[in-house]
């Protein structure tokens, strides 16, 4: 059954866009951010092994991590949804590793291994791809190409967060630094996503949508996922994110009959073989030394 622990939050995570999507019908992008994130601190709050305490010098940095793992990206994808089908946000979601590769090598201020340059120009192929169609945009389409570039804001900053994450999370355990990082979100989003809240134009659908992007997305999965990193190691957890760009993509195209352009599905593809490479090159390099790798497996989506 330890393939559950894989599946389970790469199918959360890839619905999140369809959530996000359904949200938007009632409530302002900063009013969906705020209580995803609000709604799945709640949540957490309940699972006792959340609220252990963490080493004092660690708090501060779970406070910074929760601007670049959740403040600022899940402000991000909202927003970009406005102008970007939830299909293509998912999938554009599936270079999270990719991201997190590039910024773990910038930040050792080290070249990477012949493995990882291969599977980082593969992912980058894939994800230029992508964005294509949104870049080559008519007139009337050019929010497209902003909203592109906030979902790819966002993901430089999940780069900045999941390299940051990792060392905390060993040291704490995932769903400590988690939850903290979860309470300094709702703290920083509430100025602007209460108000929007307030003034939502509430039904059925986008509440329960959020209610499940909320207890989900920013909770179960987190759960799920730190399970797997426990049980099955960092690297092999990471599989749901292959899962990811699928899952938003059939579900945008069959629950909200989006059309995603033929190149940007062509890029997903290509794309998540980078991820896979990269993956791949990552094990390889923990297998060979003892010196920390980038930790690919907990995220936000």
């Amino acid at each position: 059954m330890d393939w559950l622990l894989i599946v389970i939050p790469g199918v959360i995570w890839g619905a999140s866009f369809l959530f996000i999507a359904e949200g938007l019908a009632a409530v302002a992008p900063n009013g969906v951010t705020f209580l995803r994130i609000l709604i799945g601190f709640t949540s957490l709050s309940l699972v006792p092994s959340a609220r252990r305490p963490i080493v004092l010098a660690d708090r501060w940095r779970a406070a910074v991590l929760g601007v670049l793992w959740l403040a600022f990206p899940l402000s991000m994808f909202p927003f970009a949804e406005q102008h970007v089908s939830s299909a293509l946000t998912g999938m554009l979601n599936g270079a999270t590793p990719i991201f997190a590769a590039i910024v773990a090598s910038v930040v050792a201020r080290r070249l990477p291994s012949r493995a990882m340059v291969a599977g980082l120009a593969v992912g980058v192929s894939g994800a230029i791809l992508m964005a294509i169609p949104g870049f080559t945009a008519t007139a009337a389409d050019q929010g497209q190409t902003g909203g592109i570039l906030m979902i790819l804001a966002a993901l430089i900053s999940y780069g900045f967060a999941i390299n940051l994450a990792g060392p905390l999370q060993q040291r704490n355990g995932a769903l400590p630094v988690i939850w903290r990082a979860q309470a300094v979100a709702v703290v920083l989003t509430a100025p602007l996503g209460l108000p929007a809240v307030l003034g939502g134009t509430w039904s059925l659908r986008p509440i329960l949508a959020l209610l499940a992007l909320g207890a989900l997305g920013t909770c179960v999965a987190n759960v799920v996922s730190a399970t797997a990193a426990g049980r099955l190691g960092p690297t092999r957890a990471s599989a749901s994110t292959f899962l990811m760009p699928v899952v938003a993509l059939i579900l945008g195209v069959v629950v909200r009959h989006e059309h995603v352009a033929g190149v940007s599905i062509a890029g997903a593809a290509v794309c998540l073989v980078g991820a896979a490479l990269v993956r791949r090159a990552v094990a390889h390099a923990r297998t060979a030394s003892a010196a920390p790798a980038p930790v690919l497996a907990a995220r936000q989506a």
